[in-house]
């Protein structure tokens, strides 16, 4: 058969305007093949969560997640295996307690939140005053404010509106003169538990002990206070604050068979809080990004440029690790493709939020997209960059992030519920499928994302 100069013209026509869609569809029908029926991943986060548990910042458990996390990945035939140091705060929980005195005597479910001073070893006593905002707050002025203890009974209208109650008000009660504060739980939903996380004092306000409680003892105290009873609580607090302590990232590649210096890095966040599991949160992200990388390498694929899994320390109490990665990869920030984090828990995936903004590029996204409508994770959306990827996504990398449903998230996060039966192991399966088809074809295609 004769082949005209014609004919060769329109063939490679044709394979230009192939889309990464029909380019991908078989390895990517691999890859989620093998991931929804793989079972190692679950038992990955299973023994993380039971037999290493919470992992706060500067504790032994956190060294032990993290030699953990890089035997695993060597086992799984990843390679550059590396654990940068870390220096992370170390920030101690120590006994802790809320009593209701009055108007009847009843003890508090609470927790600390991060990074709080303690109380005086005798507690603080004081009355109750209770707000539901801040601009509640500025109503009642200092003359009401001063030597009280706030209560913060914001109802949850999503994490990111709520969230400014726990790491700022603190400062905001502070500088009207409170002694301590109390904020109900930013949390959808409890069953009487308490939510922590962190708190942000300002460098030049006083800083007062801060909690959290249930959002059932939350609301109970507004309604006393709403009765005109006297509300007074004593809270105890031996929480405080150690010298800095060694950390680290954890890091491993498949090299780039073509491209090696350019990376595709993805991963999630080896820290937890100090209460249950840390399953959810980040456990099972960071055992995602471990096994879509172990299945890449299982099936053979061999992706043009290098992926990279980062496990990052110290996102939930300072975000140590994630500027420490920025700064251990310097001027080689500029061979970034991309970054990926899976940060929301092991829900069903619905889509990938992305910082992209180019035209091009949400293109390529949506077709590289397109073939994972089978588990969930079909969608493009815009969204801000997960916390450990965001200083190099603000040096330009595009930033991408798994996005579930979270439907029960925010009822588990941060609390002694945060444990691994919480995680649906088919939900697990679908957020490895995401990543890993995600992953490699940002790896492997042409050219790189735009």
């Amino acid at each position: 058969m004769r082949i005209t100069v014609s004919c060769l013209l329109i063939l490679s026509s044709c394979l230009s305007a192939q889309t990464l869609t029909d380019k991908y569809r078989e390895p990517a029908a691999r890859l989620i093949g093998e991931a929804m029926t793989d079972r190692s991943g679950y038992q990955k986060l299973v023994w993380l969560c039971d037999r290493i548990g919470n992992r706060l910042a500067g504790t032994p458990a956190l060294n032990e997640a993290v030699r953990w996390a890089a035997e695993q990945m060597r086992k799984d035939g990843l390679t550059n295996i590396q654990t940068p140091l870390v220096k992370v705060p170390y920030w101690v929980r120590g006994n802790e307690s809320v009593t209701l005195l009055s108007p009847v005597p009843r003890k508090l479910p609470m927790l600390g939140l991060g990074r709080s001073v303690g109380t005086p070893p005798s507690g603080i006593t004081a009355d109750v005053v209770v707000v539901s905002n801040f601009d509640q707050l500025e109503k009642l002025g200092r003359t009401k404010v001063q030597g009280k203890i706030v209560l913060y009974d914001a109802p949850f209208e999503g994490y990111g509106k709520t969230v400014q109650y726990r790491s700022a008000g603190p400062n905001r009660a502070a500088n009207l003169g409170a002694v301590a504060v109390l904020v109900r739980s930013v949390a959808s939903a409890t069953l009487r538990t308490p939510h922590t996380g962190a708190l942000f004092y300002s460098q030049t306000g006083t800083k007062i002990p801060a909690a959290a409680i249930t959002i059932e003892d939350s609301m109970m105290l507004h309604r006393m206070y709403d009765s005109g009873a006297e509300v007074r609580v004593q809270l105890k607090m031996e929480a405080h604050q150690l010298p800095d302590a060694d950390s680290a990232n954890v890091i491993a590649e498949i090299p780039g068979s073509e491209k090696p210096e350019e990376i595709v890095v993805m991963g999630g966040h080896l820290d937890s809080w100090d209460v249950g599991q840390g399953a959810q949160d980040d456990g099972s992200g960071c055992v995602g990004a471990m096994q879509a990388a172990y299945l890449i390498k299982k099936l053979g694929l061999k992706p043009r440029r290098t992926i990279r899994v980062v496990l990052w320390t110290n996102e939930e109490s300072g975000l140590a690790g994630g500027r420490a990665y920025r700064q251990w990869i310097g001027a080689k920030i500029a061979n970034h493709v991309a970054a990926i984090e899976m940060d929301g828990g092991a829900e069903p995936p619905v889509a990938f939020d992305t910082t992209v903004k180019d035209p091009a590029a949400i293109e390529q996204l949506k077709q590289i997209a397109s073939l994972l409508g089978t588990v969930g994770a079909g969608k493009i959306a815009f969204g801000g960059p997960e916390a450990d990827i965001s200083p190099i996504v603000a040096d330009g990398v595009p930033g991408i992030g798994l996005r579930t449903t979270m439907e029960h998230y925010f009822d588990w996060h941060h609390t002694e519920a945060d444990t691994v039966d919480k995680v649906n192991e088919r939900d697990l399966q679908a957020n490895v499928a995401s990543l890993a088809v995600m992953a490699y074809i940002l790896a492997d295609m042409p050219d790189r994302l735009k």
